[in-house]
């Protein structure tokens, strides 16, 4: 019999509780935490190596998110009916999960360290996604790992001007703001946000009062902690050692400092690599060969720490950029369409040595995307793949599949210009963007958004406004601080935040926010957001230099759609016995053809003249035939007393008794028709349901045989005043039970 120390602590966020329990599961990680939030529960563990990685000069940090199927009742799909790679949204959940607490280790821990959330119960209204990071800060904070914590994330959604916290998944659908924020106690540390055109004092508002939700488990948190956490233990800190620093700050600083105002970017680099390699060589002559391979990650490592140095303080104490500009300049935008002359839009959009080219493919409702996750199955109209090659920044690398970088960015563009797509009664395609990163010096992701503006109005795609983005950055030490506008590669890499705004001239569409340091005042996002809106509005007006607005026609290369509605009683009419009528109209038009549960017939092909005869037939079979209306038919049976012809593009069949064949009297229906003519037919009525037709009078039609036909009348004879009326006078042998209709 195990005896378990379970602990259990609860608190009530948003009218639900969220419970947290230790003790029970997984006791051999440094820390686990087991939480439950409604009918949602994750298992969350930490766990570190025992010894740091030698030779690496980052923190090895791994979150993993996992998501198993059962917890929502599924059955993985495939031939092996279990879990394998993880899902967008799994992967995505990670990601939101390392931004938030990799900044919060000690610099220079080296230990290996991975986070692991699995999902095992998800009730389809608590997102598991948003317990993550809590998860992670309860675990890593009862752990012995070293983590300068507690943090906390929670959602935030805006409705009516109503702000909500930790909306359900259906709430969040109609919310016109979706926020992760996660912050310590005093300040935030990471924002993901997409929003429906909200403005920066909605934004502001929505961040500062999640914060104070944030703050409350913030302290939840370090109540738990006193009560079952462990002592932290000790690593040894991977520091530069100050002698080397001060040692190269005084052979190499004003060689480096001059590198660091060299304005190319590969220019730059060159410089800084010829320096280290130079440094490298005099000190591996000047050392013993034991002394030198001791030191030479030092010296390395030092070299970037001085660059490091130099940068800062050059931006922060006398406002000179590496590449010269002042603190809110824009580098160079260049804004070009129609790229590529055979795809449906495209676009390349160029911001100093920054270069995306965005492609728009136009679809039909069979290319929509399916998402399989722990949610119920549904389709995406429009999506965007985002690409970063190693060639876009001067490297060699293995050409594979998008990595977690590569699908953040993409979902952060993607998120941006979701809100201003056409529904899908205004513009009935599938969408896809792609944006493929030919030149990469910061900000690839917002270079996406402007790009894939630009194509998506330039093939048609009648988006409701124009969407630009832009990347703003932090410098802070002991308190004194500076908001740069569109950072570059650079200045990302050495600064303290990354900080990218999108939207329109009337709000903002998405938002994303990475920090180094632990946390920004709510007066460096309020500069940072009104510096993102001036650079935002700037780029737009470039934007209508080149297109002011989206193109009225889609180019001829993509596919023609119609969309029609036909009563709801009518599709299994038009859909047929086993799907036979809708594949002979798909047959013979050579279309592509979709029905929806509500009558949205939606017809596509490149061949405006298919959609047309599509339509037609679609039309012939919903609809009645109009009396006295003359239509095109095709002679389908013949028999004694007349013939049977389809008519309505062969959706309706009626007769043509032999009487209304021609003004004059046949003797045999064969002598005037058989099977397969083609011939026009006036309706004209129903009998018993059966649709009736008349030829007589009726131009365009085959003649009878000669010596065929004999005059209805000589004269003493009345005419004839109908059928009944013919066949009692006429005495041909012919017999009710010889109709078959």
């Amino acid at each position: 019999m195990h005896n378990f120390n379970i602990i259990k602590k609860e608190i009530e966020i948003a009218g639900r509780k969220l419970i947290v329990e230790t003790g029970r599961m997984a006791k051999q990680a440094n820390g686990s935490v087991f939480i439950t939030y409604g009918n949602t529960s994750i298992l969350v563990t930490a766990t570190m190596a025992k010894e740091a990685s030698e030779g690496t000069d980052f923190f090895p940090l791994t979150v993993d998110f996992i998501e198993k199927m059962y917890a929502s009742g599924k059955i993985p799909g495939g031939f092996f009916k279990r879990e394998a790679k993880p899902s967008t949204d799994a992967i995505l959940s990670a990601r939101l999960i390392d931004r938030a607490i990799r900044p919060l280790f000690p610099e220079g821990f080296r230990n290996a360290v991975q986070i692991v959330v699995t999902v095992l119960s998800f009730d389809g209204i608590n997102n598991p996604g948003a317990l993550g990071i809590f998860g992670a800060s309860m675990a890593l904070s009862i752990s012995d790992i070293p983590f300068n914590g507690p943090i906390a994330g929670i959602t935030v959604g805006l409705k009516n001007d109503n702000i909500i916290i930790n909306p359900s998944l259906l709430t969040i659908e109609d919310s016109d703001l979706n926020l992760d924020v996660a912050g310590t106690e005093n300040s935030i540390v990471m924002i993901e946000a997409g929003a429906n055109e909200i403005s920066e004092e909605q934004m502001m508002n929505a961040i500062y009062e999640g914060h104070e939700v944030i703050k409350r488990l913030v302290e939840f948190q370090k109540e738990f902690v006193e009560e079952t956490g462990k002592e932290k233990i000790e690593v040894v800190l991977d520091v530069i050692p100050e002698e080397i620093i001060k040692k190269i700050e005084s052979e190499y600083g004003e060689k480096i400092e001059k590198a660091a105002t060299i304005h190319g970017k590969l220019e730059r680099y060159a410089a800084f690599d010829n320096l280290k390699q130079e440094m490298l060589e005099k000190y591996a002559q000047q050392d013993n060969e034991e002394e030198f391979e001791q030191n030479e990650r030092y010296y390395k490592n030092a070299f970037e720490e001085l660059v490091k140095r130099f940068v800062r303080n050059a931006i922060l104490h006398k406002h000179h950029r590496v590449d010269g500009r002042d603190l809110d300049d824009i580098r160079p935008i260049t804004c070009e369409i129609d790229i590529l002359s055979q795809v449906h839009g495209s676009a390349l959009f160029t911001r100093g040595e920054t270069q995306a080219l965005a492609i728009v493919t136009l679809g039909t409702e069979k290319d929509e995307q399916i998402v399989d996750g722990l949610e119920e199955e549904f389709k995406k109209r429009f999506f965007l793949h985002y690409n970063f090659p190693p060639f876009s920044v001067g490297e060699t690398g293995f050409m594979r599949g998008p990595g977690r970088r590569e699908l953040g960015h993409g979902a952060l563009a993607e998120r941006a210009l979701r809100p201003m797509m056409p529904t899908e009664e205004e513009f009935p395609y599938t969408v896809r963007i792609v944006s493929e990163i030919l030149e990469s010096n910061g900000s690839s992701s917002m270079a996406t958004v402007c790009s894939g503006t630009l194509a998506l109005m330039a093939a048609g795609v009648p988006i409701k406004k124009p969407v630009a983005g832009i990347a703003n950055g932090l410098i802070m030490e002991d308190g004194e601080y500076v908001v740069l506008t569109d950072i570059m590669g650079l200045e990302d890499h050495l600064g303290d935040m990354d900080f990218k705004v999108t939207g329109t001239r009337d709000g903002i569409t998405a938002m994303q926010m990475d920090i180094k340091i632990e946390g920004i005042s709510r007066e460096i996002m309020k500069i940072a957001l009104e510096k993102a809106k001036n650079a935002r509005h700037y780029i737009l007006d470039i934007f209508e230099t080149v297109i002011k607005e989206p193109r009225k026609e889609i180019s001829d290369t993509a596919p023609q759609i119609e969309q029609i509605k036909i009563p709801i009683d009518k599709i299994g009419e038009l859909i047929g016995p086993g799907g036979k009528m809708i594949k002979h109209i798909i047959e013979e038009t050579q279309a592509d053809i979709n029905i929806k549960d509500d009558g949205t017939v939606s017809i596509a092909s490149p061949d405006r003249i298919s959609i047309n005869k599509a339509k037609a037939m679609i039309s012939d079979i919903v609809s009645e035939p109009v009396f006295g209306n003359v239509y095109d038919g095709v002679v389908s049976r013949v028999e004694v007393y007349g013939a049977f012809v389809k008519f309505m593009s062969g959706t309706k069949e009626g007769l043509v008794h032999i009487s209304q064949m021609h003004e004059l009297r046949l003797n045999r229906v064969e002598d005037m028709l058989k099977v397969g003519d083609k011939v026009k037919v006036k309706y004209i009525g129903l009998d018993k349901g059966k649709y009736k037709l008349t030829m007589k009078g009726v131009k365009g039609n085959p003649e009878p045989k000669e010596g065929s036909t004999q005059s209805r009348g000589d004269g003493n004879r009345k005419p004839y005043q109908n059928d009944r009326d013919r066949r009692e006078r006429d005495n041909r042998g012919y017999h009710r039970r010889d109709r078959k209709y």
